[in-house]
């Protein structure tokens, strides 16, 4: 309340809530100890200390926004495992664009993927492509993966499901004002906000990161590759073609065609002149991705292979259950393309991939051997294999984590080389539309009409069985879960309103927009350094009451914390996305003000006037 018209008197309830919390960011901010846990600490502690009851503890789990963050992660998977992103990116993907171009459409698609699955899930998708052509331009990745990262995370305020903070506060809507948000009621702002920092980071942004090497490319400017082996299988559509005439497809996938190994013998001055046979190995030099690429445009897809390991069962292992058949079926749909490094106690160590007959036993062909950073060229097949060899596997078997493990190799990358299949891509696009149309329309609540679309992903197997409980970020879940309780408790004991009262306080006399970009701002600062999830808790609550004090249109400040949330562009702890791409990008941790503070000023510039425009106060 207020006292002489300042912020005072605390109760001992609000006291202990108040120190609780602080806690809990403290513990957040730290960093140390798992968010989740954390979470789950906090939460019993206030059920001890009398905060909150006993019987509403768990009831965070019920909430439909930890059902729908759930379940859009399974979607997600969906899309991947269809293939339907893959045709896109590729189609996306040339070494001659320009910087500011490139980041216009990788960035704009991420975006535009996150609106409708999980941002960290688009970026997973889109950062290789985003590292590939990089490479294949002879930059450092540095210049564009931090621009994709902030796209997708932009991307998450043009739909209910783009973030689960947006979750959180349309259900703090329907707490507070009676009704949740609709699927696109964020859209009329969150798009020309998403679309504003796309295009500054595409003209402008991206000049502001400092300029440095790339570890991955070489004085030639060319990305480290691997030198492979790949065999010519039966019925390929390579077979009674010159290898001079598979120059297109190599240039495509940015890989260089060296020689042809026939019956033992390395063919390299005469390669191109030869027509490929049945049984011929193409002697290849690129990066994973891009062997992947080539794979998939030539059509070297062994079926033979994939329909024998279907098939078998490994003598090692044991019976299957029926589960794992499923899995070894799926695996046939699904050929990857692994790195992987060998551990002391693999049983590859000091032997050989024909000792093994890894082809027959496991579905897996040894395509390359990195030792010391020097590539095995010639019959690498038949060289025996040492701890911490770098290996680049083929086939069905590398997509089943089981025959990795039996193998005793880490997986350190890894390319799909499936070809696209349309009835998959239409059972994926067809029941998320489906899932949208009945939710938009109201013939459907949204939870629902998701939970019918990944209940058809897992009739159909485009997601199976084993990936549901893996797709699903359960630290995330639980943290969530965890902290709506607490959000619910620090609200109906005044925390929201003191808070709301200290905002009004400092901003008296002053318009209402004041009031707004101030606790946009605050929201901003916060998201830098805590979990947007958190953030949310504390920041819808707050927005909706600070709104009430000055008699404003409640969903102007709702909306306007919703869009400070997604503003985490200062910090690389503020979103996941940010942390993912500090490694393979080169950046620092001061890196990110630098194009995140510009950017945050053109959220403010754009967002406010939207949202006094679609959200009036």
């Amino acid at each position: 309340m207020l006292v002489n018209g300042i912020p005072f008197m605390l109760t001992v309830e609000q006291v202990t809530l108040f120190a609780l919390f602080a806690t809990i960011l403290g513990l957040l901010l730290w960093g140390r100890l798992r968010h989740d846990l954390v979470a789950a600490s906090g939460l019993l502690a206030a059920v001890v200390l009398g905060i909150v009851p006993a019987d509403e503890a768990f009831s965070g789990f019920s909430d439909r926004a930890v059902i729908v963050v759930g379940l859009v992660l399974i979607a997600s998977r969906a899309f991947e495992n269809s293939g339907a992103l893959d045709v896109v990116t590729q189609r996306l993907s040339h070494k001659n664009r320009s910087v500011p171009v490139h980041i216009l459409l990788v960035g704009g698609l991420g975006a535009a993927l996150s609106s409708l699955m999980n941002n960290v899930a688009a970026l997973a998708l889109l950062m290789p492509y985003d590292i590939r052509a990089a490479r294949a331009a002879g930059r450092a990745p540095g210049f564009t993966l931090m621009a994709l990262a902030f796209a997708t995370v932009l991307g998450g305020i043009v739909t209910l499901i783009g973030t689960p903070a947006n979750l959180i506060a349309s259900g703090i809507r329907q707490d507070r004002l009676g009704e949740p948000y609709r699927m696109f009621d964020f859209t009329p702002v969150g798009l020309p906000v998403a679309a504003a920092g796309v295009l500054f980071i595409a003209f402008v942004g991206w000049r502001l990161l400092p300029r440095r090497a790339d570890p991955g490319i070489g004085p030639g400017g060319h990305a480290a590759s691997f030198t492979a082996e790949l065999q010519v299988p039966e019925e390929s559509t390579v077979i009674g073609r010159a290898v001079a005439g598979l120059d297109d497809e190599a240039e495509q996938a940015d890989l260089l065609i060296q020689g042809v190994m026939r019956r033992g013998r390395v063919h390299y001055a005469r390669a191109r002149r030869m027509v490929l046979q049945a049984g011929d190995v193409l002697l290849v030099e690129g990066a994973t991705d891009a062997i992947a690429a080539f794979i998939k445009l030539v059509d070297l897809q062994d079926r033979s292979a994939v329909a024998d390991t279907a098939g078998d069962t490994e003598p090692e292992a044991g019976k299957e259950t029926q589960e794992e058949a499923a899995e070894v079926e799926e695996a046939a749909r699904a050929p990857t393309i692994v790195e992987a490094v060998v551990r002391t106690d693999s049983r590859l160590a000091g032997r050989t991939a024909v000792d093994l007959d890894l082809r027959s036993r496991f579905g897996v062909t040894l395509l390359a051997v990195s030792r010391a950073g020097a590539f095995v060229n010639g019959g690498v097949r038949n060289r025996s294999v040492a701890p911490g060899d770098l290996l680049l596997l083929a086939g069905a078997g590398t997509a089943r984590r089981a025959t990795l493990e039996q193998l005793g190799v880490i997986a350190v990358g890894a390319a799909s080389v499936a070809s696209a299949d349309r009835s998959r891509i239409a059972i994926a696009v067809g029941f998320f539309a489906a899932a949208l149309i009945a939710a938009v329309t109201g013939a459907l609540p949204f939870t629902i009409a998701l939970a019918i679309a990944v209940a058809g992903y897992a009739a159909t197997r485009l997601v199976p069985a084993r990936e549901f409980y893996e797709q699903v970020d359960w630290p995330v879940i639980v943290m969530l879960a965890c902290l709506l309780p607490l959000g619910a408790a620090f609200d109906k004991l005044g925390g929201t309103a003191l808070m709301a009262d200290a905002v009004v306080w400092a901003t008296q006399g002053q318009s209402p927009i004041l009031a707004l970009v101030v606790l946009m701002m605050v929201t901003m600062a916060l998201s830098d350094v805590l979990n947007n999830v958190a953030n949310m808790v504390i920041a819808a609550p707050l927005a909706i009451e600070l709104a009430q004090r000055l008699s404003v249109n409640p969903d102007t400040f709702l909306m306007g914390a919703v869009i400070a949330t997604s503003c985490s562009f200062l910090t690389p702890i503020g979103h996941q996305n940010n942390t993912l791409v500090m490694g393979p990008g080169g950046y620092r941790f001061s890196d990110y003000w630098k194009l995140g503070l510009p950017l945050e000023a053109v959220v403010l510039v754009v967002g406010v006037p939207a949202l006094l425009l679609f959200w009036p106060l």
